[in-house]
């Protein structure tokens, strides 16, 4: 019997549509912010065309109307091990990985996303996928309380694992079975109102932290937010209160500039939504917001360390509104390169390269001269990953700012990597192999 499979990454493309319909159901404000920043995508593409690749105007215009990252939280090895196969019938991948608890956040990370440049085209969807760090609750008998919690539950619906394993023996689905694959994986993803826990719980939990309450006490981990891609986050953080929406107080990540790097993001503020406890009482739980990134050229090791140094040197200042934040930030900042000739010919950033069609390259013409004079052309390679600290902010400004310090933390990538069932893929080594490429197509 033959099967015509549909393809990983027309799966995930289903899948990111779905959960963003399902999500602006849940949370109507995103609806809202998704108009916002098409809006200012609209705008900025009317009066500055150039910021997306001429010769890639159509499929860059459509991956900026469907890209989505997500966020979502786990409790166990066993969790996080079946999402990694969940998303491999995606075509995603674990990619990098992120210690959050020396900002105070109890978990650690990776980014679920496709890494084949054919398959970011068709939708670059990611899901920052964290795992709670038990060893970090102080308590021994509160530790011990939600490792019983975590171990009763089972996120995924019975027909999801059954889909599975019949991806794994077929090696693919067909329509119908994608189709329903999306449908059941969503419902690992939904919000329940009713928690799994009693009051007393609850509360124990959301004062050791209040990221540990949001995953424990829920029969699944919702999605906590879904985040468009806008071409001027500055323009969205202004506008966010005329559409009745708080913005959290600063952006996150680096400060505007001429050649963007890596990653910004704000969000609006989580919302307090009504639950139901396990004894018959009620309460409110504060989790879900909508998120927004700008995203720019990704740096290679060199840049990240000199990225790093900056943040380190601006952090020691503190600033209550985003607009004397982003001014002292651009300060720190101006010791980071802003043209794209320094940033590639200092090797701080990844770029990739292409033949002018209408410019003829001399023999032995070197890749600085081809450039100069307009026969290569140097595009960035924009960053798909994320930043911890700027992840932590985020997590932070939507937890409250009571939020609890439970430890210095250290980063535990083994620990992890155990849990997960796999190495996670080194994005430096993505970013330098799809240069290395482009510049091999150059020079055969």
């Amino acid at each position: 019997m033959s099967h015509r499979f549909i393809s990983e990454d027309h799966i995930r493309d289903r899948f990111s549509k779905a959960m963003s319909a399902m999500y602006q159901k849940e949370v109507p404000q995103y609806g809202t912010l998704l108009q916002l920043v098409r809006e200012v995508n609209q705008q900025v593409l009317a009066q500055s065309p150039q910021v997306l690749d001429a010769a890639q105007w159509p499929q860059e215009v459509n991956r900026l109307s469907v890209e989505r990252h997500g966020a979502i939280r786990v409790g166990t090895a066993q969790e996080l091990s079946t999402l990694r196969q969940l998303f491999a019938v995606m075509g995603m991948s674990a990619v990098g990985y992120y210690d959050l608890s020396a900002a105070g956040v109890p978990v650690h990370s990776t980014a679920f996303r496709p890494v084949a440049e054919a398959s970011l085209q068709i939708n670059p969807f990611r899901i920052f996928t964290s795992l709670l760090r038990l060893e970090l609750i102080d308590d021994p008998a509160l530790r011990e309380r939600v490792s019983d919690i975590l171990a009763r539950r089972d996120i995924f619906t019975p027909r999801l694992r059954e889909l599975l394993t019949l991806w794994q023996q077929q090696g693919g689905l067909d329509d119908e079975q994608a189709d329903e694959f999306v449908q059941q994986a969503l419902e690992t993803f939904r919000w329940h109102h009713q928690a799994s826990v009693d009051l007393a719980t609850y509360n124990a939990l959301l004062a050791q932290h209040r990221l540990i309450a949001d995953v424990v006490c829920f029969h699944g981990p919702h999605i906590n937010h879904l985040t468009p891609r806008t071409l001027d986050i500055d323009r969205v953080q202004q506008l966010m209160p005329e559409y009745g929406i708080t913005p959290k107080e600063t952006i996150e990540g680096p400060p505007a500039r001429r050649c963007p790097i890596l990653l910004r993001q704000t969000s609006f503020k989580a919302l307090n939504e009504a639950i139901d406890f396990t004894d018959q009482t009620g309460g409110m739980h504060t989790a879900r917001f909508g998120e927004i990134e700008q995203r720019g050229v990704a740096l290679t090791r060199k840049g990240r360390e000199l990225y790093d140094q900056l943040l380190r040197e601006a952090s020691g200042e503190k600033h209550a509104d985003n607009a004397s934040h982003q001014r002292h930030l651009s300060a720190v900042f101006a010791a980071f390169p802003d043209d794209a000739d320094r940033l590639r010919q200092q090797q701080l950033a990844f770029y990739r390269y292409r033949r002018n069609p209408q410019q003829a390259a001399a023999a032995g013409e070197d890749l600085e001269s081809l450039i100069a004079r307009g026969a290569v052309i140097a595009e960035p390679i924009i960053y798909e990953d994320f930043l911890p600290v700027s992840a932590a902010g985020i997590f932070q400004s939507n937890l409250g700012g009571d939020t609890q310090q439970v430890g210095s933390g250290s980063p535990s990538q083994a620990a992890f990597e155990q849990a997960l069932g796999t190495t996670v893929i080194d994005e430096f080594a993505l970013y330098q192999q799809l240069q290395q490429d482009s510049l091999d197509r150059l020079f055969p």
